[in-house]
């Protein structure tokens, strides 16, 4: 008879398994080391469509195949079929805060009802379309708003919003300036 208690999904979330995931990786940090690659084909006009393979955990491949596509509204001369870049980065931003927070809630063992995180900001196109240099050509300031139901005090729900704010990969890879190495590879006909 096995007498191993497997501890239950909270919201969803493997507990017991990213559980394992972090003693792993306190254990040994190479554990814990991922790479991530997307690549984009136009398609013409606005529209291009990202491809992913897959991604490196602990040294491992993982095959995940999936593809998205992009465009642009109408107005800023696409074809308004999908959404742009800029809404999967508000969104690829929203998801990794409720991945976090869903997550440290779990791991509290606290229950959500309703989680809606919304992302928004401004963007002067004079900057994006070369009329102005000293106009930024994206962001620069986003407000993201919470909205939570949930078996948490406010007290308890804003420490840990606070903490997955904190953690996220696409929060630190959106308020701090990261590194971006550019190649261009051109062919010819020759």
């Amino acid at each position: 008879m096995n007498t191993t208690t497997r501890i239950a999904p909270v919201n969803g979330i493997p507990v017991a398994d990213v559980q394992a995931l972090i003693a792993a990786v306190s254990t040994d940090p190479s554990a814990g080391m991922t790479h991530w690659r997307v690549a984009n084909t136009w398609e013409g006009g606005t529209k291009s469509r990202a491809q992913v393979e897959g991604f490196e955990i602990g040294g491992k491949q993982i095959r995940r195949p999936f593809s998205f596509h992009f465009d642009e509204p109408k107005e800023i001369g696409g074809t308004n079929t999908v959404a742009n870049p800029q809404e999967y980065l508000l969104g690829a931003l929203n998801a990794c805060m409720t991945v976090g927070f869903v997550a440290l809630c779990a791991l509290h063992g606290i229950q959500i009802e309703e989680l809606e995180i919304a992302t928004e900001g401004d963007i002067d196109l004079r900057g994006f379309l070369g009329l102005n240099a000293s106009v930024s050509p994206g962001y620069d300031t986003l407000t993201t708003t919470v909205t939570v139901k949930g078996s948490a005090s406010p007290e308890e729900f804003q420490e840990l919003f606070e903490m997955a704010v904190a953690t996220s990969p696409n929060v630190h890879n959106i308020s701090r300036p990261v590194a971006l190495a550019t190649t261009l590879h051109v062919i010819t006909d020759r």
